[in-house]
């Protein structure tokens, strides 16, 4: 199907000087063809009527030479038609017995038909009556009738070969020149059809050329009307379309410029209110972080000593109680001194895990290099279930309070979430330093089942991760897919400390 239509890939000018030139070209064909097959079939059809002709003429004339036997004066007429006529190849008398008489052949002809025209010598008998029915001598008058004539015996034959060469090159003759005055008509129809394809594809460039212009931006084309017909009408529609595509664009500019003015308007006070926000929270943080480390001071330094002072009056009253003499009530006692103590030390030992959750002291002594290793040993041996690690390069005693106390807090939700959600058997913790010492790098992986990173970036805990990057000016990414963990890159610039 492919191969029928070629044509396809054809330009306008190709496919109508094809339309054109097929008919004529087909005519032209047809013509020739018929011309040619015409003057040969013209050239027999005149051989066979000349050929039965003198053979009927010749047989017709020849009856007396024949049956005198004066075939000397025959051969003579024979030769003298055959040297006249260039169309015989050959002529021949034959007796009754169909032995050769009298035999010429032209010297002029090449080429024989493979047949001849034959026609028979009768002997002819005329019946004459030379008295009238009354006896008398007749004497022939003018409204006599000639005296009948009867064919009675066979005496011999006429055969005359033709020759078609002398009338074949007439013909070929008239042929060429029909053949030429067929190829100059057929030279004239193709300059005629390359004229109307030239007229055709000349406008419909230009019209082309005026649409690229137009499709590289250049609106402002004007286009003459070089032709009419539907052509032209499309040369005045793109000239009208330029125009108005023009005008469309001035418009649909003038309307950008305005929309995006009001963008850039709106983009900056989103770009104010981001910021604004990113201090607020980051405004937040610090109240938060402050006032846990108030809570943290105020739990350790009075609810922690309340406790062991309590816990020391509780051992004291089990000392009296000691001394005092056995009974019921003071082993009662003992026992109520000895569950004070106890709920005194655990409510220590709480107040100091809040303490550390609140405000981790090692983050104050060790900072964060520290503090971190410290959460990543207490996850790994309070959660056997996951191994966790602790990766870190550079010097860290540099940094800000801020900023240490940000990235603790995130790796310590990040963590969360892994004992929350990825359900992991490795996590691990990398802390490093840039070359430069203008930024801080983190990196927490683990193999656990892993998320969307599309459907899970509205979680609690990712948004808050991600809003204290970003209120630290830093970056922060998620590589994730189920069932293969997850990677969270975090960059700090160091020398970033937002002041309240």
């Amino acid at each position: 199907m492919k191969k029928l239509r070629f044509w396809q890939s054809w330009s306008i000018g190709t496919r109508m000087a094809f339309i054109t030139m097929l008919p004529v070209a087909f005519l032209f064909t047809s013509f020739v063809g018929y011309s040619w097959y015409s003057h040969r079939a013209q050239v027999a059809e005149e051989l066979a009527e000349r050929g039965k002709i003198l053979a009927k003429a010749l047989a017709e004339t020849s009856e007396y030479n024949v049956i005198s036997g004066n075939l000397a004066d025959l051969r003579l007429t024979i030769n003298g038609l055959v040297q006249s006529d260039k169309s015989i190849y050959r002529i021949d008398v034959v007796d009754a017995n169909q032995k050769i008489a009298i035999t010429v052949a032209s010297q002029a002809a090449v080429d024989a038909e493979n047949r001849y025209y034959e026609a028979p010598i009768m002997k002819q008998v005329t019946w004459i009556n030379l008295f009238s029915d009354n006896g008398v001598p007749h004497v022939t008058g003018s409204s006599d009738t000639k005296p009948p004539t009867f064919p009675t015996e066979l005496v011999g034959y006429v055969r005359v070969t033709m020759s078609p060469s002398n009338m074949l090159d007439k013909q070929a003759r008239r042929f060429q020149i029909e053949l030429a005055m067929a190829a100059l008509a057929l030279m004239v129809s193709g300059a005629l059809a390359y004229f109307l394809a030239r007229s055709l594809t000349m406008p419909l460039n230009s019209s082309i050329g005026a649409l690229r212009e137009i499709r590289g931006g250049n609106y402002r084309v004007s286009l003459p009307v070089t032709t009419g017909g539907e052509v032209g009408e499309l040369q005045e529609s793109i000239t009208e379309m330029s125009v108005a595509l023009g005008q469309s664009r001035e418009e649909l500019e003038n309307k950008v410029a305005e929309r995006t003015k009001d963008l850039v308007e709106s983009r900056n006070e989103a770009l104010r209110a981001d910021a604004d926000k990113r201090k607020l929270i980051q405004k937040v943080n610090s109240i938060v972080e402050d006032e846990r480390k108030s809570i943290a001071i105020e739990i350790h330094d009075e609810l922690n000593a309340s406790l062991i002072a309590a816990r020391l009056e509780s051992q004291s009253i089990l000392h009296l109680a000691s001394k005092a003499e056995p009974g019921p009530a003071v082993e009662e006692i003992k026992l109520k001194s000895q569950a004070i103590t106890k709920l005194t030390l655990d409510l220590y030992a709480s107040g100091r895990r809040l303490v550390r959750r609140l405000r981790p002291e090692v983050l104050d002594m060790l900072g964060l290099h520290g503090a971190v290793e410290e959460m990543i040993r207490h996850y790994d041996t309070s959660h056997p279930e996951c191994h966790f690690e602790f990766h870190s390069e550079g010097d860290f005693s540099g940094l800000g309070n801020e900023l240490a106390i940000s990235a603790y807090r995130i790796i310590q939700e990040a963590l969360s979430n892994v004992l929350k959600h990825a359900g992991a058997t490795h996590a691990e913790v990398s802390l490093m330093l840039s070359d430069a010492g203008d930024m801080l790098h983190i990196e927490i992986d683990d193999d656990g089942a892993g998320f969307s990173t599309g459907t899970a970036s509205s979680g609690i805990g990712i948004i808050g991760m991600r809003e204290r990057v970003y209120a630290l000016g830093g970056k922060i990414a998620f590589s994730s897919e189920p069932d293969h963990g997850t990677v969270i890159s975090i960059t700090l610039p160091i020398e970033t400390e937002v002041t309240t």
